[in-house]
């Protein structure tokens, strides 16, 4: 058997329904869970639901706790979705040696908190990387097969359609970008001379400020020092004269006290160092009369410049309220201005350009859309054959499965638009009919008995008839399914007989290439897979709680002999021929 890889590693559970405290450790391959009925096996289903972004209820809170806690490790090194841009898009911590850990906590208070690799992000992003991950079958919501979106990207995996598909959407998205530039180019003669008027002046003012960036600083800093200019010279000279320039200054009471302590050295040579401290004082007071007398030279009043400082302050300031919070901003806006100015005025050159490239590509799109409708109308038919022979072996022998196609590639319909391009092209890229898929819209069509007229996959009633469907689905589109895990939940529902074993075998025929995660009541089903959790009641200090077990060879004989009907020597001989 064949592996691609192992997904979804561990699920830990706290506090949630019957669980106090419980670690699932997956495998890769066939993952199978069984238990008696209300043993707890739909808390595994809910607790997964839960860290992949659906609503939490409190009441699933367990008793006498005041939160409960889900958290899911998936091994992602080979996942092909843009899980790494996006992670990176949403502020979320990168994977660790390709770890991805999702983890969702609530409490009784109603507070919601969910994490991604240890990051504090939003339900909706959770949602967005479940569906990346896990496609979930059964009583659930989370089924992806049933979004035609979903379903044109299976046709055209299974129709290795995906380079066309791609090719037709760059040239839509070329398209688009166009048009962008064209509705700025495409207003009244009104509009038109405003916005002239707008980005001349936006210009002008922006350059011909002469704008340096940083310089906003230093003229805050000049103006302020000159506006200070007066007091500055004020308090400066005061200090002055009190160290130097009136008869009793500093510097001449100085002299004094110099004079004193040498007459105290000749009486006592021990003094000497009282004269050294001295001569070290003057000499800094000394420098400090250079100093001051040097500030003093340079502190200009100057009106004249102090007008000038405060205007080029005020202008600066001006640009920036309307233009950017920085200089450098405001210089990126007046450059942005220029170009948009510039094209406007020549607008008749740029319309004339812009409306040829859009023609061009009109006729491209329509070709390649023709031919990937085409390419998709062979694929379909090999698409039904092939579910409906899956659908045959899980029961189904008289069903139809059929897809449905809506398409804009017949003579007439392309006519319609190649006109409408003509008398409006900006129709083109707001029609709700044009995608990036392709001119096609599709929808699975299933009709389980004979007679009955074939309905869309989505409004199939029956959990189990929608399980199987499924199931034949992915058994087809097992290597062409992006999706990495599959979980099946009352797959079995009204199943027995050979359709049991079939069910079975189809999902061992996926875990060879996706991992799969299936709860089941069948045997038949259960014997296949790669592992076998079962899921236990106990009653411990007078609660009720859930546990789940890996079983061994010997273990798993005696859980499917319990679903075979008991411990009865036929019923163990059934079970190790079913494992066999």
């Amino acid at each position: 058997m064949h592996i691609i890889c192992q997904m979804l590693t561990t699920l830990r559970i706290k506090n949630l329904a019957l669980v106090t405290d419980l670690t699932l450790e997956l495998q890769p391959g066939g993952n199978v869970i069984t238990g008696e009925t209300g043993a707890g096996k739909s808390i595994i289903i809910g607790a997964l639901n839960l860290v992949l972004g659906d609503r939490a209820d409190r009441a699933l809170i367990r008793s006498g706790s005041d939160s409960c806690s889900v958290e899911a490790v998936f091994d992602v090194k080979k996942l092909r979705a843009p899980l790494k841009n996006f992670l990176e898009e949403n502020g979320l911590e990168p994977c660790e040696e390709g770890q991805l850990v999702l983890k969702r906590m609530f409490t009784s208070a109603g507070t919601n908190r969910q994490f991604v690799n240890g990051s504090a992000t939003t339900l909706n992003v959770l949602a967005t990387i479940g569906e990346w991950l896990v496609d979930m079958h059964g009583p659930h919501d989370h089924q992806s097969l049933l979004h035609s979106g979903k379903q044109l990207a299976i046709l055209d995996a299974f129709g290795g359609l995906e380079k066309e598909r791609e090719a037709f959407g760059e040239l839509v998205r070329r398209r688009t970008a166009l048009e962008v530039e064209k509705s700025a180019l495409v207003v009244d003669e009104k509009t038109y001379a405003q916005q002239l008027d707008l980005l001349r002046f936006q210009v002008q003012e922006i350059f011909g400020a002469r704008l340096q960036i940083g310089e906003d600083e230093s003229v805050e800093e000049n103006f302020q020092r000159a506006s200070n200019a007066a007091r500055l010279l004020q308090l400066s000279q005061a200090a002055l004269d009190l160290l130097s320039e009136n008869e009793n200054s500093l510097l001449t009471q100085a002299g004094l006290i110099g004079r004193t302590l040498q007459e105290l050295q000749r009486v006592d040579a021990g003094a000497v160092n009282l004269v050294e401290l001295h001569a070290q004082a003057a000499g800094a007071w000394r420098e400090l009369q250079s100093e001051l007398s040097r500030y003093v030279e340079r502190v200009d009043v100057d009106p004249a410049q102090l007008q000038q400082l405060e205007e080029r302050m005020d202008l600066l300031r001006s640009l920036k309220r309307k233009y950017g919070v920085t200089l450098a901003e405001v210089i990126a806006f007046g450059d942005e201005a220029k170009q948009k100015l510039q094209s406007l005025e020549s607008r008749d050159v740029e319309l004339a350009r812009l409306n040829a490239a859009l023609g061009k590509l009109d006729s491209e799109i329509l070709s390649a859309g023709r031919k990937l409708s085409a390419a998709r109308t062979k694929v379909i038919p090999q698409l039904a054959k092939a579910v409906g022979k899956q659908l045959a072996d899980l029961g189904f022998k008289q069903s139809k499965f059929d897809v449905a196609v809506k398409s804009y590639s017949v003579a007439a319909d392309v006519s319609r638009l190649k006109l409408n391009f003509e008398i409006d092209q900006s129709r083109f890229t707001s029609a709700a009919t044009i995608k990036q898929t392709g001119l096609d819209e599709i929808e699975f069509q299933f009709a389980p008995n004979p007679g009955e007229p074939a309905k869309p996959l989505r409004a199939i009633a029956s959990s189990g008839e929608m399980a199987r469907v499924m199931l034949a689905l992915k058994t087809v589109l097992a290597a062409e399914d992006e999706i990495p895990v599959l979980i099946f939940d009352e797959v079995d529902a009204n199943v027995g007989g050979e359709t049991a074993n079939a069910v079975g075998e189809k999902m061992k025929q996926i875990a060879a290439k996706r991992q799969v995660l299936c709860i089941t009541h069948l045997p038949q089903v259960a014997a296949p897979a790669d592992a076998h959790y079962v899921v236990t009641k106990q009653i411990r200090d007078g609660r009720t709680i859930s546990e789940i077990a890996l079983l061994n060879k010997k273990e798993r004989v005696t859980e499917l002999a319990r679903m075979l009907g008991g411990q009865t020597d036929a019923a163990r001989k059934h079970a190790e021929a079913l494992l066999k």
